[in-house]
Protein backbone atom coordinates (compact mmCIF):
# COMPACT_ATOMS: atom_id res chain seq x y z
CA UNK A 1 0.00 0.00 0.00
CA UNK A 2 1.36 3.40 -0.97
CA UNK A 3 1.03 6.60 1.05
CA UNK A 4 1.79 10.23 0.21
CA UNK A 5 4.05 12.83 1.79
CA UNK A 6 3.15 16.42 0.89
CA UNK A 7 4.82 19.75 1.61
CA UNK A 8 3.04 23.11 1.71
CA UNK A 9 5.68 25.42 0.27
CA UNK A 10 5.20 28.61 2.28
CA UNK A 11 7.35 30.56 4.72
CA UNK A 12 7.17 31.18 8.46
CA UNK A 13 5.11 34.37 8.07
CA UNK A 14 2.40 32.86 5.85
CA UNK A 15 -0.27 32.68 8.55
CA UNK A 16 -3.96 32.85 7.64
CA UNK A 17 -6.48 35.10 9.35
CA UNK A 18 -4.17 37.99 10.27
CA UNK A 19 -5.61 41.47 10.56
CA UNK A 20 -2.45 42.93 9.02
CA UNK A 21 -0.01 42.07 6.25
CA UNK A 22 3.44 41.26 7.72
CA UNK A 23 6.26 43.28 6.17
CA UNK A 24 9.16 40.84 5.91
CA UNK A 25 12.51 41.70 4.38
CA UNK A 26 13.58 39.18 1.69
CA UNK A 27 16.71 38.51 3.75
CA UNK A 28 14.44 37.06 6.46
CA UNK A 29 12.85 34.46 4.19
CA UNK A 30 13.81 30.91 5.22
CA UNK A 31 11.68 28.73 2.94
CA UNK A 32 14.44 27.92 0.45
CA UNK A 33 16.94 26.64 2.99
CA UNK A 34 14.23 24.60 4.72
CA UNK A 35 13.02 23.09 1.44
CA UNK A 36 16.60 22.04 0.75
CA UNK A 37 16.62 20.20 4.09
CA UNK A 38 13.42 18.41 3.08
CA UNK A 39 14.84 17.54 -0.33
CA UNK A 40 17.88 16.02 1.34
CA UNK A 41 15.73 13.78 3.53
CA UNK A 42 13.63 12.71 0.55
CA UNK A 43 16.78 11.89 -1.41
CA UNK A 44 18.27 9.91 1.49
CA UNK A 45 15.09 7.82 1.75
CA UNK A 46 14.56 7.49 -2.04
CA UNK A 47 11.13 9.12 -1.70
CA UNK A 48 9.17 11.22 -4.18
CA UNK A 49 6.77 13.78 -2.72
CA UNK A 50 4.12 16.33 -3.66
CA UNK A 51 4.97 20.01 -3.14
CA UNK A 52 1.97 22.36 -2.93
CA UNK A 53 3.67 25.62 -3.90
CA UNK A 54 2.47 29.15 -3.24
CA UNK A 55 2.64 31.13 -6.47
CA UNK A 56 4.01 34.17 -4.65
CA UNK A 57 6.89 32.10 -3.22
CA UNK A 58 7.71 30.61 -6.63
CA UNK A 59 7.60 34.06 -8.19
CA UNK A 60 9.96 35.56 -5.59
CA UNK A 61 12.37 32.59 -5.54
CA UNK A 62 12.45 31.47 -9.20
CA UNK A 63 15.13 28.81 -8.59
CA UNK A 64 13.04 26.92 -6.02
CA UNK A 65 10.46 25.11 -8.18
CA UNK A 66 13.02 24.02 -10.81
CA UNK A 67 15.16 22.59 -8.00
CA UNK A 68 12.21 20.60 -6.61
CA UNK A 69 10.99 19.44 -10.03
CA UNK A 70 14.47 18.40 -11.19
CA UNK A 71 14.60 15.98 -8.25
CA UNK A 72 11.52 14.21 -9.62
CA UNK A 73 8.90 15.54 -7.22
CA UNK A 74 5.36 16.62 -8.09
CA UNK A 75 4.64 20.35 -8.28
CA UNK A 76 1.07 21.20 -7.25
CA UNK A 77 -0.71 24.48 -6.48
CA UNK A 78 -1.24 26.11 -3.09
CA UNK A 79 -2.77 29.24 -4.60
CA UNK A 80 -0.96 32.53 -4.96
CA UNK A 81 -1.45 34.81 -1.97
CA UNK A 82 -2.17 32.37 0.89
CA UNK A 83 -5.53 34.03 1.44
CA UNK A 84 -8.42 31.86 2.59
CA UNK A 85 -10.55 30.76 -0.35
CA UNK A 86 -13.61 31.77 1.68
CA UNK A 87 -12.29 35.35 1.69
CA UNK A 88 -11.98 35.45 -2.11
CA UNK A 89 -14.65 35.99 -4.74
CA UNK A 90 -14.96 33.33 -7.46
CA UNK A 91 -13.27 35.72 -9.89
CA UNK A 92 -10.39 36.36 -7.47
CA UNK A 93 -9.97 32.64 -6.84
CA UNK A 94 -9.86 31.86 -10.55
CA UNK A 95 -7.30 34.63 -11.03
CA UNK A 96 -5.12 33.13 -8.27
CA UNK A 97 -5.43 29.64 -9.78
CA UNK A 98 -4.48 30.85 -13.27
CA UNK A 99 -1.64 33.08 -12.05
CA UNK A 100 -0.10 30.29 -9.99
CA UNK A 101 -0.64 27.77 -12.79
CA UNK A 102 1.27 29.96 -15.23
CA UNK A 103 4.19 30.48 -12.84
CA UNK A 104 4.49 26.81 -11.87
CA UNK A 105 4.08 25.54 -15.44
CA UNK A 106 6.78 27.87 -16.71
CA UNK A 107 9.20 26.94 -13.93
CA UNK A 108 8.51 23.19 -13.64
CA UNK A 109 7.84 22.54 -17.35
CA UNK A 110 4.71 20.59 -16.38
CA UNK A 111 1.18 21.67 -15.52
CA UNK A 112 -0.01 21.20 -11.92
CA UNK A 113 -3.02 18.90 -11.56
CA UNK A 114 -3.45 19.13 -7.78
CA UNK A 115 -4.51 21.92 -5.42
CA UNK A 116 -4.54 22.50 -1.67
CA UNK A 117 -6.23 25.55 -0.16
CA UNK A 118 -4.56 27.56 2.60
CA UNK A 119 -5.86 26.46 6.00
CA UNK A 120 -8.24 23.90 4.44
CA UNK A 121 -10.52 26.75 3.32
CA UNK A 122 -12.23 25.05 0.38
CA UNK A 123 -15.59 23.51 1.25
CA UNK A 124 -18.42 21.86 -0.76
CA UNK A 125 -20.98 23.62 1.45
CA UNK A 126 -19.40 27.09 1.67
CA UNK A 127 -17.38 27.44 -1.53
CA UNK A 128 -18.71 24.86 -4.04
CA UNK A 129 -17.74 27.23 -6.86
CA UNK A 130 -14.09 26.66 -5.93
CA UNK A 131 -14.28 23.02 -7.00
CA UNK A 132 -16.09 23.99 -10.21
CA UNK A 133 -13.26 26.39 -11.04
CA UNK A 134 -10.61 23.76 -10.32
CA UNK A 135 -12.36 21.29 -12.64
CA UNK A 136 -12.75 23.93 -15.35
CA UNK A 137 -9.05 24.82 -15.07
CA UNK A 138 -8.00 21.20 -15.59
CA UNK A 139 -7.25 20.04 -12.05
CA UNK A 140 -7.70 16.32 -11.34
CA UNK A 141 -7.60 16.39 -7.55
CA UNK A 142 -7.96 18.61 -4.51
CA UNK A 143 -6.53 18.10 -1.02
CA UNK A 144 -8.33 20.79 0.96
CA UNK A 145 -11.03 19.03 3.00
CA UNK A 146 -9.55 18.19 6.38
CA UNK A 147 -11.90 15.96 8.44
CA UNK A 148 -11.27 17.90 11.66
CA UNK A 149 -13.50 19.96 13.95
CA UNK A 150 -13.12 23.76 13.99
CA UNK A 151 -10.71 23.93 11.05
CA UNK A 152 -12.12 21.76 8.33
CA UNK A 153 -15.19 19.53 8.03
CA UNK A 154 -15.39 16.85 10.71
CA UNK A 155 -18.24 15.09 8.88
CA UNK A 156 -16.19 14.38 5.76
CA UNK A 157 -14.47 11.11 4.93
CA UNK A 158 -11.01 10.09 6.07
CA UNK A 159 -10.30 8.26 2.80
CA UNK A 160 -9.99 9.60 -0.78
CA UNK A 161 -13.21 9.88 -2.74
CA UNK A 162 -14.62 11.37 -5.94
CA UNK A 163 -16.37 14.61 -5.08
CA UNK A 164 -19.24 15.48 -7.42
CA UNK A 165 -20.17 19.12 -8.00
CA UNK A 166 -23.01 19.84 -10.44
CA UNK A 167 -22.45 16.60 -12.30
CA UNK A 168 -18.66 16.96 -12.56
CA UNK A 169 -16.14 15.09 -10.46
CA UNK A 170 -12.78 15.74 -8.89
CA UNK A 171 -10.80 13.47 -6.58
CA UNK A 172 -10.63 14.66 -2.97
CA UNK A 173 -7.53 13.58 -1.02
CA UNK A 174 -7.92 14.31 2.73
CA UNK A 175 -4.91 14.54 5.03
CA UNK A 176 -4.44 11.83 7.63
CA UNK A 177 -6.32 12.17 10.92
CA UNK A 178 -6.77 9.72 13.78
CA UNK A 179 -10.26 8.72 14.83
CA UNK A 180 -10.98 9.03 18.57
CA UNK A 181 -14.05 8.73 20.79
CA UNK A 182 -14.70 12.48 20.73
CA UNK A 183 -13.38 13.72 17.38
CA UNK A 184 -10.66 13.22 14.80
CA UNK A 185 -7.13 14.13 15.90
CA UNK A 186 -4.69 16.09 13.65
CA UNK A 187 -1.94 13.47 13.55
CA UNK A 188 -1.17 13.85 9.83
CA UNK A 189 0.60 17.20 9.96
CA UNK A 190 1.08 20.56 11.61
CA UNK A 191 1.35 20.83 15.37
CA UNK A 192 -0.36 17.48 15.90
CA UNK A 193 2.29 15.67 13.88
CA UNK A 194 4.88 16.67 16.49
CA UNK A 195 2.58 16.56 19.53
CA UNK A 196 1.06 13.08 19.40
CA UNK A 197 3.13 9.94 20.15
CA UNK A 198 4.77 8.11 17.26
CA UNK A 199 2.79 4.98 18.18
CA UNK A 200 -0.52 6.76 17.41
CA UNK A 201 0.78 8.04 14.07
CA UNK A 202 2.09 4.62 13.05
CA UNK A 203 -1.10 2.87 14.16
CA UNK A 204 -3.17 5.29 12.07
CA UNK A 205 -1.03 4.76 8.97
CA UNK A 206 -1.32 0.99 9.36
CA UNK A 207 -5.09 1.01 9.95
CA UNK A 208 -5.64 3.16 6.86
CA UNK A 209 -3.43 0.86 4.80
CA UNK A 210 -5.23 -2.23 6.11
CA UNK A 211 -8.44 -0.60 4.86
CA UNK A 212 -6.82 -0.16 1.43
CA UNK A 213 -6.45 3.60 1.87
CA UNK A 214 -3.32 5.78 1.73
CA UNK A 215 -2.15 7.92 4.62
CA UNK A 216 -1.48 11.48 3.47
CA UNK A 217 1.10 13.30 5.60
CA UNK A 218 1.64 17.05 5.25
CA UNK A 219 4.43 19.26 6.55
CA UNK A 220 5.50 22.89 6.35
CA UNK A 221 9.13 23.94 5.83
CA UNK A 222 9.09 25.86 9.11
CA UNK A 223 8.53 22.59 11.00
CA UNK A 224 12.15 21.64 10.27
CA UNK A 225 13.32 25.02 11.55
CA UNK A 226 12.27 25.13 15.23
CA UNK A 227 14.53 28.04 16.11
CA UNK A 228 13.33 30.14 13.18
CA UNK A 229 11.44 33.42 13.61
CA UNK A 230 7.74 33.52 14.46
CA UNK A 231 5.10 36.18 14.25
CA UNK A 232 3.71 37.47 17.55
CA UNK A 233 0.30 35.83 17.76
CA UNK A 234 -2.25 35.09 20.49
CA UNK A 235 -1.22 32.00 22.47
CA UNK A 236 -3.67 29.49 20.92
CA UNK A 237 -3.27 30.78 17.37
CA UNK A 238 0.49 30.78 17.78
CA UNK A 239 0.51 27.15 18.88
CA UNK A 240 -1.83 26.02 16.09
CA UNK A 241 0.23 27.92 13.50
CA UNK A 242 3.69 26.97 14.71
CA UNK A 243 3.39 24.18 17.29
CA UNK A 244 6.18 23.38 19.70
CA UNK A 245 9.80 24.26 18.98
CA UNK A 246 10.54 20.72 17.93
CA UNK A 247 12.29 19.64 14.73
CA UNK A 248 10.15 17.13 12.83
CA UNK A 249 12.95 15.94 10.52
CA UNK A 250 13.71 12.75 12.49
CA UNK A 251 10.03 11.79 12.61
CA UNK A 252 9.71 12.36 8.87
CA UNK A 253 12.83 10.33 8.16
CA UNK A 254 11.55 7.47 10.34
CA UNK A 255 8.17 7.29 8.57
CA UNK A 256 9.73 7.50 5.10
CA UNK A 257 12.02 4.61 5.95
CA UNK A 258 9.22 2.47 7.40
CA UNK A 259 6.41 3.02 4.87
CA UNK A 260 6.15 3.51 1.10
CA UNK A 261 5.32 6.97 -0.25
CA UNK A 262 4.61 8.26 -3.76
CA UNK A 263 3.36 11.63 -5.10
CA UNK A 264 -0.38 12.25 -4.82
CA UNK A 265 -0.61 12.67 -8.61
CA UNK A 266 0.69 9.14 -9.16
CA UNK A 267 -2.01 7.71 -6.88
CA UNK A 268 -4.80 9.70 -8.50
CA UNK A 269 -3.71 8.83 -12.03
CA UNK A 270 -3.62 5.12 -11.10
CA UNK A 271 -7.27 5.37 -10.00
CA UNK A 272 -8.40 7.41 -13.01
CA UNK A 273 -6.68 5.27 -15.61
CA UNK A 274 -7.10 1.89 -13.91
Amino acid sequence: MYNAISIDVEDWFHICGLTYAPKINPSEWRVHQNIERILKILDETSTKATFFVLGSVAENIPDLVPEIASAGHEIASHGYSHKLVSNLTPAEFRDEIRKTHDILTKQAKVQPIGFRAPQWSLSPSKTPWGFEILIEEGYLYDSSINPLPFIGDKEKRRKPWELEINGRKIWEIPPMVTKSLLFNLPTGGGWGFRFFPLSIIENTVEKLNQGNSPAVIYIHPRELDPEGPRLKLPLLKGFVSYGSRKDSSQLIRHLLNKYRFIPVADMVKSWIYA
